[in-house]
């Protein structure tokens, strides 16, 4: 998934927070010569323009960017509600907007819409378990909003976990599918792993990996009550 242009740099605290949350990869710029030189090579996915602080340097750059052959889409604007006449004749300029401050629902419902409408930008595949978010792009994971800090292996195993709940893997079938047919480590690598993620998840999530006795472990609950 292409990166969506956001402004201004650094944007608003809670834009970031939603689009993190949500799984979406971003740029900051601050004008719109930067939007036009760090454009990807597929364009940007869409843009977020926060037009509520500096309104003629917001609309600037959506008029730069809807100027190119093939203009951006989706484009939405944060509008201060006090000066919703700023959009009035520059309807032309953006396909949405929402009112500042942000209210993180309200944007990531918005932003679904727009893309569904569009057909660009899409969420990039996400893996999602009740708290748990894993982004299978970004190789970046979160539990209650929270961000993890992951090592790679952390973050392989729960993403084999996470995309098979309910099923019981012995520590064996986990060395072969997670660290591969040539790793020669042996089962206590895989308890180690487990405890680490368990941590990091925090007692309250911990329960999300269970330890099956004398066989392994399973992500979620069971398939079949018992």
């Amino acid at each position: 998934m292409e990166p969506l242009l956001v402004f201004p740099d650094p944007p608003p605290p809670e834009l970031a927070m939603v689009l993190d949350r949500a799984g979406y990869a971003w740029k900051p710029v601050s004008v719109a010569e930067q939007a036009r030189d760090a454009e990807p090579d597929d364009g940007w996915a869409g843009a977020i323009v926060c037009a509520d602080a500096r309104p003629d340097d917001a609309f600037s750059l959506c008029r730069a960017v809807r100027k190119k052959e093939l203009p951006l889409e989706p484009l939405l604007v944060v509008v201060d509600p006090a000066r919703l006449g700023a959009l009035e004749l520059r309807e032309d300029l953006f396909d949405d907007f929402v009112l500042a401050p942000i209210r993180a629902d309200e944007l990531e419902a918005r932003l679904k819409h727009l893309f569904w409408r569009t057909g660009r930008g899409l969420r990039p595949e996400l893996v999602e378990h009740g708290p748990l978010l894993l982004n299978l792009e970004t190789y970046q994971a979160s539990i209650s909003g929270r961000p993890l800090d992951l090592t790679f292996m952390e973050y392989e195993l729960l993403r084999f976990l996470a995309t098979h709940p309910g099923k019981v893997f012995t520590r064996e079938v986990l060395l072969s599918r997670v660290w591969g047919y040539e790793y020669y480590g042996g089962a206590r690598t895989v308890d180690v792993h487990i405890r680490r993620l368990r941590a990091k998840l925090g007692e309250e999530h911990a329960h999300l990996i269970s330890t099956v006795r004398s066989v392994g472990y399973r992500f979620g609950q069971a398939r079949w009550p018992g």
